[in-house]
């Protein structure tokens, strides 16, 4: 392994099939101790690039390391680095809960803390007579929770996660968020794809945005957020025209003698005095929100 390597470095990878073009010349580096948003819609090579990663398929062209193992020649060191949940997980179906984590454990090669695994189990509230049942007498949402255990329970480097809190209700969902802010002050590694954007914000510091195959946003989250334009209602004491010409950057998205809804690109330092000429009577700003930012990279010609 390299010392101070990246916990994951992806240079020029390229996946075809057949004549789709699912990933093309991607380049990539996260460091350790991120969390790192993996975003895009589907069929935009996410899930092709993490089972690259997990050498699950191979490149076409391209080479990617983990910790600078290289993903195909060295996969068993890149793999035992990695916790790993997938976005649908494939269970073994005559398996107990008890018997999946404890086979899963042997297969990574590492030594689970039974203490950390009854933490786990704990915390996504798993019971010792859920634990004890068949996999397929479990729910989605226990198979998410089983997924979540057994991808924490050998405190990995690196956590891949695809959809992590889907299928969970919002108390397993903040048990999540717990275990991710106490993972990261810890060092741990998050690669995360997730379509739950307000997700995505509260606990990303930097995100990447891929379309068809290629990273067109690769941003902190805070500078991502003012790519998007935020909105500005204001209400007026009395009736107010709208005048003819607004600042560089504004735009009226609604409007009625009393109650403007405006669009603000930029910062908004013009704006009190822009409106210090108007009666106003109370303002509200909607800050931008990472799914507008999404969206305007995906719109037909976004650049």
């Amino acid at each position: 392994m390299l010392t101070g390597s990246a916990a994951i470095s992806i240079r020029g990878l390229t996946k075809h099939y057949g004549k789709l073009t699912a990933v093309n010349h991607l380049d990539l580096e996260v460091q350790r101790g991120e969390v790192f948003g993996f975003l895009g819609l589907n069929g935009a090579g996410k899930t092709t690039t993490i089972r690259i990663l997990l050498d699950l398929l191979r490149p076409t062209s391209g080479n990617a390391a983990v910790f600078g193992h290289d993903c195909q020649s060295d996969s068993l060191h890149a793999r035992a680095e990695v916790g790993y949940l997938p976005g649908e997980m494939g269970v073994y179906s005559d398996l107990t809960g008890n018997e999946l984590l404890a086979f899963l454990e042997r297969v990574g090669g590492k030594p689970v803390s039974r203490n950390h695994r009854d933490n786990l189990t704990e915390r996504f509230e798993l019971s010792h007579r859920d634990l004890s049942r068949k996999l397929r007498e479990y729910s989605t949402g226990m198979k998410r929770k089983l997924g979540l255990v057994q991808a924490f329970q050998a405190d990995p480097q690196l956590l891949i996660l695809d959809e992590p809190t889907e299928g969970l209700d919002p108390l397993m969902q903040e048990a999540f968020y717990n275990l991710l802010a106490e993972g990261r002050n810890r060092g741990r590694t998050v690669f995360m794809s997730s379509h739950v954007l307000p997700e995505v914000e509260r606990v990303c510091d930097r995100i990447a945005i891929l379309r068809k195959g290629e990273i067109v946003l690769l941003s902190g989250v805070e500078d991502a957020r003012k790519l998007a334009s935020r909105r500005v209602h204001v209400t007026f004491l009395q009736d107010v025209a709208v005048p003819a010409s607004l600042p560089e950057g504004y735009k009226i998205i609604d409007v009625n003698p009393r109650h403007w809804t405006l669009s603000v690109t930029g910062q908004l330092g013009s704006l009190p005095s822009f409106l210090v000429a108007f009666p106003v009577a109370d303002l509200t700003v909607e800050e931008a929100r990472l799914e507008d930012v999404l969206v305007r990279f995906y719109r037909d010609g976004a650049e």
